[in-house]
């Protein structure tokens, strides 16, 4: 119950958010995952009820909790999940949810590759890519920050976008450009400061990253993202299976 005590109204009702979703991790609500009242969280952590209400407001968009007012919450899970095995982008992964998706472009910038991003999308030393730097939200929730390289042709597409463009994926499909192959690599990070400022978190928090290729049918990298997620605002599952996996266990 730290929340209790100085700092921001912002500071104190994300802190309650997090402390609670520790809570819900761990199972502490019972059998029947029924959260206190607003009035008994308000009285056990310290804090008003309109600070409870915003951390439970950010509970709902995670997808931890239910949305209705005037009765007991009760926790629906954990983080919502999306596989490795459909290519979906962002936007339509939120809606399939029912969850309502956002984006805002941060900064884009047209810049010669350093020779790690040439690497990363295949191109020649000094050739000219975007840099894109973007806010995602959940129910007009911050969760996601994304770092994109995409190669000029692509990039140039991207910079004709509205600032608040739902889906960039969407409207690159939309000109012809298709997304045969993605590899995804996941890893935990700190929080950098932009991270911190745009997603309203620590300075130094643990944060999910999902980094990304994308590649067309051809084999030519369309993209290069590093993603960053509040914790416990997505999971990813993967489906293995030797019908489709190259690689074999073989018994000894």
């Amino acid at each position: 119950m730290a929340v209790a005590g100085g700092g921001t109204t912002g500071a104190r009702y994300r802190r309650l958010a997090a402390d609670l979703r520790e809570a819900i991790t761990a199972g502490s609500f019972g059998s029947d995952g029924r959260l206190p009242s607003e009035e008994q969280l308000a009285q056990q952590y310290g804090v008003s009820r309109g600070t409870v209400r915003q951390a439970l407001a950010v509970l709902r968009a995670n997808g931890l909790v239910t949305s209705r007012r005037g009765t007991r919450r009760v926790v629906l899970g954990t983080a919502r999940t999306q596989s490795f095995f459909e290519l979906l982008s962002f936007t339509r992964w939120a809606r399939a949810l029912g969850e309502e998706p956002g984006g805002r472009t941060i900064d884009i910038e047209s810049c010669p590759a350093n020779p790690s991003e040439c690497e990363q999308l295949g191109l020649e030393p000094g050739a000219q890519i975007y840099r894109v730097l973007r806010l995602r939200t959940l129910s007009r929730v911050p969760i996601m920050i994304e770092r994109t390289l995409y190669p000029e042709h692509i990039g140039a597409m991207i910079a004709r976008l509205e600032r608040d463009a739902m889906s960039h994926t969407e409207s690159l499909t939309e000109e012809g450009v298709v997304f045969a192959d993605t590899e995804h690599t996941i890893d935990l990070v700190h929080a950098e400061a932009d991270d911190a400022r745009l997603l309203g978190c620590a300075p130094d928090a643990p944060l999910m990253r999902e980094r990304r290729r994308a590649t067309d049918q051809a084999g030519r990298p369309l993209l290069w993202s590093d993603d960053r997620f509040v914790p416990g605002t997505i999971a990813f599952t993967v489906h293995n299976s030797v019908a489709t996996t190259a690689l074999l266990r073989r018994r000894g």
